[in-house]
């Protein structure tokens, strides 16, 4: 069975108990609407959720350019200065215990209600998934291929570069892969705290409205983005790293 298969089965199932539960339960339309009834919505608010998916897309890749670099950044320089990893690392993980809810009024505070605090909300909260994959990847480098390039004359920074980091790629890609996934998560904590555009801010505007097939229809397009963001990413992922079988998926059977 194909994977697009596989996805369109998983899909239509959803949509089937999501309807028995309705008509099981006679909840209110307002508490939870009908399949249909979203499906309708998403066709008729076409326009609408296409202007704030557009500003919520943009913020989750914006959030992941500048995240994926800064975590780059960040791995290289640990390995590069290892007395700089015990300083480091103690932050980094005190960092992943402060909830996103705690640091995202303060980021609005100090970038404002624009773009600039969403997109910084994404970008931490993939920072240190891509930069503990990456640290991962360089520092368990083979020992072999590190002692067989010293005794060929590499050393410093081209040891880095030549053997460290084209090995640590396959243990990018996994991080990349888990970014892409939790990127909106930020964007959409973000709008939700103080914003003016994006599916973050549509829902609460529609929230406040009792317009839940509203609320619905923002959920599924959301789910629809960060889906086929993730697939793009792993494809291209696949593609660049075809020689490395921990990056590719095993064959649709």
């Amino acid at each position: 069975m194909g994977t697009s298969i596989r996805l369109l089965t998983v899909f239509l199932g959803l949509m089937a108990i999501w309807q028995v539960v309705v008509w099981i339960t006679g909840v209110p339309h307002f508490i939870l609407p009908p399949p249909w009834t979203v499906a309708v919505t998403l066709v008729e608010k076409a326009g609408l959720l296409a202007y704030h998916t557009s500003v919520t897309g943009t913020e989750i890749v914006l959030g992941l350019l500048i995240g994926v670099g800064f975590g780059l950044w960040t791995a290289i320089v640990m390995t590069w200065a290892r007395p700089l990893r015990v300083w480091l690392m103690p932050v980094l993980i005190a960092s992943q215990a402060v909830p996103v809810f705690a640091l995202a009024p303060l980021l609005v505070l100090w970038l404002g209600y624009g773009i600039a605090s969403k997109v910084a909300m994404a970008a931490l909260i993939l920072f240190f998934p891509v930069t503990a994959a990456f640290l991962e990847g360089l520092t368990r480098a083979d020992r072999a291929l590190l002692d067989a390039g010293r005794t060929l004359g590499v050393k410093g920074a081209a040891l880095l570069w030549r053997i460290r980091v084209p090995a640590a790629l396959p243990a990018l890609a996994s991080g990349l892969k888990v970014a892409t996934a939790v990127a909106p998560i930020g964007a959409v904590v973000g709008e939700w705290v103080g914003s003016s555009a994006g599916l973050g801010f549509l829902m609460l505007h529609a929230n406040g409205r009792m317009q839940t097939d509203l609320v619905f229809a923002a959920v599924v397009v959301l789910a629809v983005l960060a889906v086929s963001l993730y697939a793009l990413v792993s494809l291209a992922l696949n593609r660049l790293l075809h020689w490395a079988p921990e990056t590719t998926s095993p064959a649709p059977s």
